[in-house]
């Protein structure tokens, strides 16, 4: 069936008018009728943070997402328009979306009473009604409302007082959807007060003119809590005017931060070589970001992004990656070495405190993964008996390889090593799999023990004997390269 193209056959088909509120209801009501996934892509809020979100559109609230950076909150709200009509009629050519039965601005009234029922509709995608601005002091009212355009008023021969000469902003220009403001606080205080005019009487003041505009939009907001003092802050009347305050958080279980990860990070990768990331080396990278967030030497207040465990992936792919295409390897295994190459990706994604600044965000860095390396270490070996790989090395063994060392050469280093390699099995790698795996597993396990202070290492012999002392010992340079570690 075509769609009405006028205004008279949109009102013979039956069209109802009802606002972005009452819609997104409806759609979210089907939704949850129909057991459909309500936001894709959104990891670990199922039971905190989206309740509350669905309560917020069934009350047909303004809602605020209050977090620290890397939280998910613009991906929420950009995730909203699935909760619109897939198509809207409105009256063609109109700047504002006008509701072609309840239209709100005086050109398209102006149209209706020359054309009636021929006045012609249009039809807009649901994601042209998502409209975003991240809040900056230098916002100004004419951004958010509009402002008057003495160029419309000239062409057209009307007074500078009449809604004819108006160039509209990004919230009129929302209307009939949604509109996203990121980081509320930032805006300054006389551009919050005129939000809040327009989203409770429905005018404004442009120029010293007043403008009726009784918009219809869905007013969404973000905030890092710490922005209410550290940059600025929402004013009383517009906070009381957002319905529901919705505080996000960082993963709570290591599985939804690692399927956040995995979700997001690049490790597709072309250029012909096979790439294998193994769970363990996952769980790590994932167990870094955690680590950090506990961290005393790391601002908690500023968080640790979820964009960090990310990066870092991204990153220690691109250094096994770098690894193989250089020894001509087929396959690509990150190994625990690939971590410490990754700095990067880790020191630039934290704000330290005073001790971690005299410290240095390297060597916190450095501090940081080897926690998460005995962390995951304990899941797969606590029940597992290494004696016989300590012993080795209480013996006078020594362990040194090049952090870019072929999988083939190291593998026969590390086979020196009695039942090291035995006891990749517990990370669910096996004697048949690909050697790049094997030495992924053993490096593993030993940086394992080294964070149990069961074995040490140094640049100079590598992996050897741990000191029989109880004072800790002097900081030493790691044997994987000329970057600098902790040694126990």
């Amino acid at each position: 069936m075509a769609q009405p193209r006028t205004l008279g056959e949109l009102r013979k088909a039956g069209y109802r008018s009802r606002s972005v509120k009452d819609e997104m209801r409806a759609n979210l009501i089907r939704k949850l009728r129909a057991e459909e996934t309500l936001f894709p892509g959104i990891v670990g809020y199922e039971d905190t943070v989206v309740p509350h979100l669905v309560n917020a559109i069934l009350s047909r609230h303004n809602f605020i997402l209050l977090g620290l950076r890397g939280q998910a909150k613009s991906r929420i709200l950009r995730s909203l328009v699935s909760l619109l009509d897939m198509e809207m009629p409105f009256l063609a050519g109109c700047e504002i979306n006008d509701d072609p039965l309840r239209p709100i601005c005086r050109a398209c009234n102006e149209r209706i009473e020359q054309c009636g029922d021929a006045t012609p509709i249009a039809y807009l995608p649901r994601e042209s009604r998502y409209v975003e601005k991240l809040a900056t002091p230098d916002v100004t009212i004419a951004d958010m409302i509009g402002d008057l355009d003495p160029i419309k008023a000239a062409r057209g021969g009307h007074a500078l007082s009449s809604e004819l000469t108006i160039h509209f902003g990004l919230l009129p220009r929302a209307n009939r959807g949604i509109f996203a403001i990121n980081e509320l606080p930032d805006l300054a205080g006389k551009i919050q007060v005129g939000l809040f005019n327009i989203m409770q009487e429905g005018d404004v003041q442009i120029k010293g003119y007043p403008v009726r505009l009784p918009l219809d939009v869905m007013l969404v907001f973000t905030a890092n809590p710490e922005d209410y003092t550290a940059r600025g802050k929402i004013i009383t009347p517009l906070k009381d005017r957002i319905g529901s305050e919705i505080r996000t958080h960082y993963p709570m279980a290591l599985e939804h931060g690692i399927a956040i990860t995995a979700q997001e990070a690049w490790t597709e990768r072309d250029g012909g070589l096979k790439l294998i990331v193994p769970q363990f080396m996952r769980e790590l990278i994932e167990c870094v970001a955690f680590e950090a967030r506990q961290e005393k030497r790391i601002d908690k207040r500023s968080g640790v992004s979820q964009r960090m465990p990310i990066a870092c992936l991204e990153d220690v792919a691109s250094s096994a990656e770098r690894r193989a295409l250089l020894e001509r390897e087929e396959v690509a295994v990150p190994r625990p070495a690939d971590l410490y190459a990754a700095l990067p990706s880790l020191t630039g994604k934290f704000e330290l405190e005073y001790e971690g600044e005299v410290r240095g965000a390297d060597a916190v860095a450095r501090d940081v993964i080897r926690q998460a390396a005995g962390r995951v270490f304990r899941k797969y070996f606590d029940k597992v008996s290494l004696q016989p790989v300590i012993q080795y090395f209480e013996l006078g063994g020594t362990l040194k390889y090049p952090e870019s060392g072929s999988a083939a050469k190291v593998l026969g280093q590390l086979k020196k090593i009695q039942e090291l390699l035995e006891k990749t099995h517990a990370l669910g790698i096996g004697p048949k799999d690909d050697a790049a795996l094997l030495v992924s597993g053993a490096e593993f396990i030993l940086e394992g023990l080294y964070a149990q202070k069961k074995i040490s290492r140094n640049e100079e012999v590598g992996f050897h004997a741990a000191p029989r002392q109880t004072e800790p010992a002097a900081e030493e340079p790691s044997p994987l390269g000329s970057r600098r570690r902790p040694l126990n």
